[in-house]
């Protein structure tokens, strides 16, 4: 004989009037606030004049822009203190200005001129800081992740607390030297905090086509490797998960793993015209979770600013922008000399 069906508890008074809990707001500072809008409209304007300096004919080879991701870079550094390494991809300019880095000099590097970072030899992709304690911008995919493992190496053998910062994309994320990597620095309980700058399409492939595995942060766990996903379009949840991460390193627990789910407005390169993706696709990220628009609403509505100051910000970084364009064009071409300077042999 069947069993009736077992009835479900009566909601009493007290359930049926819980509600769910208000969202937590942030505690954060009027300045903090304004501090991440400007370095991440800064990284915005200067990637646009970038854009339109390659469209002239001013910047050659390769140029990939970081328009949409720069909520990653911006909120990262803020967990960041002297002496820690940085270390990315060839997507690079917003790491470059994020920690520091002179706009003119990076803009110069850029045209290929003297003024640059690595005297107009290094151009987009290949430039380096040795008072910011950058160390590129590299060409080769996912060759940068082995490096900032070794920068964290150094940091380990010299005893210091300084953690390294090892950016790369969701496509280099299926490299084996990344595996190679993470088993060394969890080996050794490296100060690495791996950065996956998962803006969903490597080059022009969804990551839906190319990875069987939908977190690229649990990669790690083969390797003991603990490590999180993280709405990379958020640059106080990025600057949340930092803070753990750095923390653990820190702490001498090794590495961490942090995935950003972020976005790309343009393309893979100045030459992609990402037919991969509908426009709709683009507009809807751009409408509804873009960076800087975000930081700029808890601004107004927080009253920590009104429209006409933040459009005076605009105009401040603007300026900054074209100062940096019009000295990178200005300054003059590297000597021919240049062609025996930092060379092996």
């Amino acid at each position: 004989m069947a069993t009736a069906p077992k009835r479900k508890p009566r909601a009493t008074k007290a359930a049926a009037a819980k509600k769910p809990a208000a969202k937590k707001k942030p505690n954060v500072s009027k300045e903090e606030l304004l501090d991440h809008y400007r370095e991440m409209l800064l990284i915005r304007r200067f990637e646009e004049k970038a854009g339109q300096l390659y469209g002239m004919g001013a910047i050659g080879g390769f140029c990939h822009l970081y328009i949409g991701q720069e909520a990653v870079v911006v909120g990262l550094e803020a967990t960041a203190k002297e002496g820690d390494q940085r270390v990315t991809s060839y997507r690079d300019h917003g790491h470059m200005l994020a920690c520091g880095m002179d706009p003119k000099g990076v803009m110069a590097e850029l045209t290929g001129r003297e003024g640059g970072y690595s005297r107009g030899k290094g151009g987009s992709m290949h430039m380096f800081s040795k008072e910011k304690n950058f160390y590129g911008g590299h060409g080769i995919v996912g060759a940068q992740v082995p490096i900032g493992a070794g920068l964290a190496f150094a940091n380990w053998y010299r005893g210091n607390d300084n953690v390294s910062f090892a950016y790369y994309g969701d496509g280099s994320a299926n490299q084996g030297q990344v595996y190679e990597a993470y088993n060394m620095a969890s080996l050794w309980a490296l100060p690495c905090v791996f950065v996956i700058e998962n803006n969903q399409y490597a080059m022009g492939t969804s990551t839906k086509r190319s990875s069987v595995a939908p977190d690229l942060y649990t990669r790690g766990e083969a390797f003991g490797i603990p490590g999180e996903k993280v709405d990379g379009m958020d640059v106080l949840a990025v600057k949340a998960a930092g803070e753990k991460a750095v923390a653990h390193c820190r702490a001498g627990k090794g590495p961490y793993i942090l995935e950003m789910k972020t976005y790309r407005y343009r393309g893979h390169s100045m030459s992609d015209p990402a037919k991969y993706r509908t426009r709709e696709e683009v507009q809807k990220m751009r409408e509804e979770k873009d960076p800087i628009n975000h930081v700029r609403d808890m601004l107004i509505d927080g009253g920590h600013a009104s429209d006409a100051d933040l459009k005076e910000v605009d105009k401040e970084i603007k300026a900054i922008v074209n100062e940096a364009a019009k000295f990178a064009q200005e300054s003059p071409e590297p000597a021919e000399a240049e062609l025996w300077t930092d060379v092996y042999a």
